[in-house]
């Protein structure tokens, strides 16, 4: 049997350390964590998908385990078949978050029964953590240093500075 693998999918618009903080986790369940940065979403990214994939992959750079970062256009279980991979690691942060993630993960059982998604909780410190607020906080001046990379929190403040345009 091959060694068990984990995909980790997002939007990552930005990583963040809560982002961060689950990969660290899944690392310690899964022999390989891929983190899938999704390209199709009903969000509407502020970096470009290309810029999105760098930016996770510098920030998982300095993990002790290789991290590979691959974009992706498909349906998630579709490209979960594709790499042989055989679970969903998706991040819960409160009560809030789970009838989505619940809904989800039961349409992906239907659609890839093979598949299965392991919830993962960050670290406490990370529990009101997301994207949105982060780029709100830089939107309004604020600085995010304890809440991303220095790559992303400069990414964030040239967005910023030049109108968020791509």
């Amino acid at each position: 049997m091959a060694s068990p693998k984990a995909l980790y999918p997002g939007t990552f618009d930005p990583i963040t350390f809560g982002h961060l903080d689950i990969i660290e986790r899944a690392q310690a369940l899964f022999d390989e964590v891929v983190v899938g940065v999704a390209a199709q979403s009903t969000k509407t990214p502020l970096f470009p998908l290309a810029e999105r994939v760098r930016l996770v992959e510098e920030a998982v750079a300095s993990f002790p385990r290789p991290v590979p970062v691959l974009p992706f256009h498909a349906l998630t279980v579709q490209f979960a078949k594709e790499r042989g991979i055989h679970a969903i690691i998706r991040g819960l942060r409160a009560v809030s978050d789970f009838e989505f993630e619940f809904q989800l993960a039961l349409m992906n059982r239907k659609i890839a029964p093979t598949i299965e998604t392991v919830f993962l909780m960050p670290r406490d410190s990370f529990i009101y953590l997301s994207s949105s607020l982060v780029k709100e906080i830089s939107r309004l001046g604020g600085s995010v240093s304890c809440f991303v990379p220095k790559t992303v929190e400069e990414a964030l403040r040239k967005k910023l500075l030049t109108g968020f345009s791509d």
